[in-house]
């Protein structure tokens, strides 16, 4: 979920091919669409062929009472953007919080952090971001950097997964949901989780305005 052009988790990922509106025996379904025509949320940690192996590799190391309060739902790739997801799905943009990759440059030094904002805000790049990087320019990550270091793909990325040397930034909107939509690293699948669970993430810092209100 991103902006278009920007290495994010709002456009989704990947390729797992849409599943039909039958339940599974731990399976919930929701909605009806082209393709996937209902959303049947699993639990994350059982159904690994529905997210990128850095997701899967993340939620298996997790405390497994935190990896059950994770659920995963294929999804249309076709209808993995953000507001075509929520329009199809009855999923509300304010609960979908967008996944983007921003490097920060200061003499030389390049640091990465992966933001979680909101698709209802605006990143504060330039401002809150650039800042808690101390760093002189704070730009998106290129597509091609952002995938190859995470192993998701564009469009798809999310912070669980992401490289150990990243920073994990959080805006206090998202760490306070009830429950958020978030990219699963491919295309055909989202995650379903509590704020306080991507709160609770290794390295995981939650920022107040890290994103602004989009007028």
């Amino acid at each position: 979920m991103g902006p278009p052009g920007v290495p994010g988790c709002r456009d989704g990922q990947a390729a797992e091919k849409p599943g039909g509106h039958a339940e599974g025996p731990t399976g919930r379904a929701t909605g009806r669409v082209a393709g996937v025509s209902a959303l049947t949320f699993l639990p994350a940690a059982e159904n690994p062929h529905l997210l990128a192996a850095p997701v899967a590799a993340a939620i298996a190391a997790l405390d497994p009472a935190t990896a059950a309060r994770i659920e995963v739902a294929a999804v249309d790739p076709a209808l993995a953007d953000t507001a075509a997801f929520c329009a199809a799905y009855g999923q509300s943009l304010d609960i979908s919080a967008n996944c983007l990759v921003v490097q920060g440059t200061r003499g030389g030094v390049t640091s990465t952090a992966a933001c979680l904002a909101l698709a209802t805000t605006r990143l504060d790049v330039n401002g809150a971001v650039r800042r808690l990087l101390d760093a002189r320019k704070a730009t998106f990550a290129p597509m091609e950097d952002a995938v190859a270091q995470t192993g998701m793909e564009y469009g798809g990325i999310t912070p669980l997964g992401i490289p150990s040397d990243w920073r994990l930034l959080l805006d206090a909107r998202v760490a306070a949901l009830p429950r958020a939509v978030i990219g699963a690293g491919i295309r055909g699948a989202k995650l379903f989780l509590p704020g306080e669970v991507l709160a609770s993430l290794p390295g995981a810092e939650v920022i107040d305005d890290l994103a602004k209100p989009v007028a």
